[in-house]
């Protein structure tokens, strides 16, 4: 099939990359030259496990192509995927105009049909937006050329997009016409050969899957977070606690570890759009999405608070080592992550901070510029040397099975502080070690 994918970030990308690894002819648009140069050139704009391999071997076989040549993109693909930013704009909500104008440029240039798919995440109305930009085009030019409009959403996660989007748990289509919905089904046979994974239904009811889902993943992640703060103050281990609770398959085990806050390019934005949708089109404010940013924006300065704890608050003449600044392992994202709360504010106390990062700290340069008390390490122990404390906030696996002694010879002051609960508090006290950790008043 012949496909175009208008965006060359994060989703337009792993998704163009997959979609031809199982065949197809893609074409990938975007209008940032330096992005399409540095693709057609064998670099990667973002890093992802495995997805470097992929762009490289199907460009190398002619399935995957670069561009920003708009007309030849919208020319190209009977599918054109719509793959663009959607930053929040002021007020919280999603700022459409770049999928708008990618549909505007679809209107502008189609010369027969098209299945065009909001594959970026989008408020719910949002196709029937793009529908009307296209038709408005079409009028423009005096011509008429039947097109679908289908919204596909994404369901990746970074770190793991590549399995993700080749052995998806479900592809959720909306979509109202048969026509589309065949082709979608054709276009999606290769990624379910095990078995049915599309789940169709209408346009507006996909747009809203997708911000639930994250919605949900949020809320759940919030909860934890309120939980372990409550088991601190009662002498309470929340790791018990989630054991007990994920047991319960109504409740189940994912997303529930507790931690210093979530972050990223998704769950912060969807979860603000979706709050913002509610009070514009729908005229309701969700109380439980207000609560559970307030917990998380609330959670992102606990590890702070933690080393003011133990330090106090004149830190003029503190050192400490921070592991991990990615707002997850397996992604150089720093959106919204917490080690930007954590790190601004340890600076902003007089600190010296020493950050490792597997493969953030280029990001972590860009974010923070310079700084004369911010350092980066080359590796994870030489962060450590003369630091009062290690701080951990990213559970990268290199992070997982350390050297506690080696960790406690090189700190000045014994004090490891767990934003993510990767240890268990007896192990690391054997050795020495100060342990403060999340929610774990039961294990002191």
């Amino acid at each position: 099939m012949k496909i175009t994918v208008v965006g060359t970030g994060y989703v337009g990308l792993v998704s163009g990359a997959c979609l031809a690894d199982v065949g197809n002819d893609v074409l990938c648009i975007d209008v940032d030259a330096k992005k399409i140069r540095l693709l057609q050139e064998g670099g990667m704009p973002i890093y992802e496990p495995g997805l470097k391999e992929i762009v490289r071997r199907n460009v190398a076989a002619g399935r995957l192509r670069f561009t920003t040549d708009i007309q030849a993109s919208v020319e190209h693909g009977t599918i054109q995927f719509i793959a663009v930013g959607t930053p929040p704009d002021e007020d919280g909500s999603a700022d459409l105009q770049y999928v708008l104008e990618a549909a505007r440029n679809i209107g502008r240039y189609t010369s027969g049909y098209r299945v065009v798919v909001d594959k970026s995440t989008v408020p719910v109305g949002t196709g029937d937006k793009v529908r009307s930009v296209i038709a408005e085009e079409l009028v423009k030019r005096g011509e008429k050329h039947e097109f679908s409009i289908v919204s596909n959403p994404e369901f990746l996660k970074e770190g793991a997009a590549v399995g993700d989007f080749m052995r998806p748990d479900r592809i959720v289509v909306g979509a109202e016409d048969d026509r589309a919905i065949e082709l979608m089904r054709t276009l999606y046979a290769p990624f379910q050969r095990n078995h049915e994974r599309m789940i169709v239904m209408d346009v507006r009811s996909a747009e809203l899957t997708k911000y639930a889902a994250n919605a949900m993943l949020a809320t759940r992640i919030s909860f934890m977070n309120e939980l372990a703060n409550l088991a601190e103050r009662l002498g309470a281990d929340i790791e018990h606690v989630r054991q007990g609770i994920g047991a319960d398959p109504r409740i189940g085990y994912h997303f529930l570890y507790a931690g210093c806050g979530y972050g990223g390019s998704c769950f912060p934005k969807d979860v603000q759009a979706l709050r913002q949708t509610a009070r514009v089109d729908g005229g309701i404010e969700m109380k439980v999405l207000n609560a559970v940013v307030a917990a998380n924006d609330a959670q992102k300065r606990v590890l702070f608070a933690k080393t003011v704890a133990r330090f106090g608050h004149d830190l003029n003449t503190r050192r400490f080592a921070v592991w991990g600044l990615a707002f997850k392992p397996n992604t150089d994202d720093m959106r919204e992550a917490p080690s930007r709360y954590l790190i601004a504010d340890l600076l902003g106390a007089g600190a010296e901070v020493v950050a490792y990062d597997p493969v953030a700290m280029a990001e972590a340069r860009r974010v923070f510029g310079d700084h004369a008390a911010l350092r980066y390490a080359s590796t994870p122990l030489s962060a450590l040397e003369g630091a009062d404390a290690l701080i951990i906030v990213t559970e990268w696996k290199e992070f997982q099975s350390p050297d506690f002694s080696a960790i406690r010879d090189r700190l000045r002051t014994p004090v490891l502080i767990d934003g993510r609960n990767l240890y268990d508090p007896e192990v690391v006290r054997a050795s020495g070690l100060d342990y403060i950790a999340i929610g774990r008043g039961g294990s002191a």
